[in-house]
């Protein structure tokens, strides 16, 4: 007896929402009605200073976040609906606290990547933004330790988040 009444709100809730024109998203992206595709490509790598991989990393990041938060499809031709041409401008390293003794106490890692974000459909204002991100680590760490945590923890999932967020969410 519960279990029939269980199915019969669950079919009665389907039905009532299969009816509604509403669109939900976990993930809060908003996408134009009737696009399908979208392409985001290589991310160039143009800093004076930088790490070789991290083009291939952040181009996935980008590729991956799209593919799982949207239904969007990636191809690699220029009429896609939504397209991304992405240029790191910046990576470097810096002292980001001093001691008393004129010493550092934190450095910082800092990504810049300026992008550039196309869009066919719905209203088609597109627009070009830089995104930056740091990271801090102990001064008394070389570089080449930490490189690779800060850019895989932290500076590209957020850099890629922001990026995200400002295409489909309008942040």
């Amino acid at each position: 007896m519960i279990r029939l009444l269980k199915v019969s709100i669950t079919a009665v809730v389907l039905l009532v929402l299969g009816g509604c024109s509403v669109k939900y998203s976990t993930s809060g992206a908003s996408i134009d009605q009737g696009a399908k595709t979208v392409n985001v490509r290589f991310v160039e790598n143009r800093a004076p200073i930088n790490n070789p991989t991290l083009s291939q990393r952040v181009s996935e990041k980008i590729r991956n976040k799209i593919q799982a938060q949207t239904k969007l499809t990636q191809i690699n031709e220029d009429n896609a609906d939504y397209e991304f041409k992405a240029t790191i401008t910046g990576y470097n390293f810096s002292n980001a606290a001093v001691t008393n003794v004129d010493k550092a106490a934190t450095s910082r890692l800092t990504v810049t990547i300026n992008v550039v974000f196309i869009k066919r459909v719905g209203d088609k204002k597109g627009w070009t933004q830089p995104f930056s991100q740091s990271a801090d680590f102990q001064a008394d760490q070389l570089p080449s330790q930490v490189e690779n945590r800060l850019l895989d923890e932290t500076i590209i999932p957020q850099i890629t988040d922001a990026i995200f967020n400002r295409a489909f969410a309008n942040w």
